[in-house]
């Protein structure tokens, strides 16, 4: 199935309009309209909340490990930090929706000079660690 989007995108303050052609495997019988829309929002979050953490966050694309044991472990330990960082966004976002907290704000204290490899360590090896907390 071939399917054409149209939506409105904000960009420099202005509404553009823009057109988005998707495929997919599936029939026009397994897929309405409405569930178009929702592979395509949902292709969007894993963009937002993976990718785009590793990426940036994390700086995955400047590694220079090269041993293939080495990018899996590493690559398992970043997608835990990023689970981690993103629950914790998660619950700070729900008792203050406002919050500008992020994986970065997350990540952040742990690399402080003052405190972070203490922090980090209490967190690895306490028997009920705080996580969560930003």
């Amino acid at each position: 199935m071939v399917a054409r989007l149209e939506t409105r995108v904000r960009r420099n303050k202005k509404w553009e309009r823009e057109t988005v052609y998707l495929i997919s495997s599936r029939s026009l019988g397994e897929l309405q309209a409405q569930g178009v829309l929702w592979l395509k929002r949902k292709y969007w979050v894993i963009e937002s909340r993976l990718h785009h953490c590793l990426d940036i966050t994390l700086q995955e694309d400047l590694s220079r490990v090269r041993g293939p044991n080495s990018v899996r472990v590493m690559g398992m330990i970043r997608r835990l930090i990023v689970s981690l960082s993103n629950a914790a966004v998660d619950r700070s976002r729900k008792t203050n929706p406002k919050t500008k907290h992020n994986t970065k704000s997350f990540r952040k204290p742990l690399l402080s000079a003052r405190g972070g490899r203490e922090r980090l360590q209490a967190m690895i090896f306490a028997k009920h660690p705080q996580l969560l907390d930003l």
